[in-house]
């Protein structure tokens, strides 16, 4: 049996309210290799979590520039 390997990309981002996230949440929820993505704003770096079918660590952060964040993976 095959299981879907999922990766989980862990971020520090700039993102700091709920409209931020709303503005970037159409970008994530149609994008077709992300199965979950969350964000903590609480967090002081204000973390945005991605579960996805593959490492796109680029992609992620190319997704938060064209709204004009900025997110840096952590390790």
């Amino acid at each position: 049996m095959n299981e879907l390997t999922r990766e989980v990309l862990i971020f520090s981002t700039n993102v700091n309210t709920v409209k931020a996230v709303r503005k970037l949440a159409p970008l994530f929820n149609g994008h077709q290799l992300i199965s979950k993505w969350s964000f903590d704003l609480e967090d002081c770096d204000k973390i945005l979590r991605i579960e996805a079918a593959a490492r796109i660590p680029d992609e992620i952060i190319n997704i938060l520039r064209s709204k004009g964040f900025n997110g840096k993976e952590l390790s």
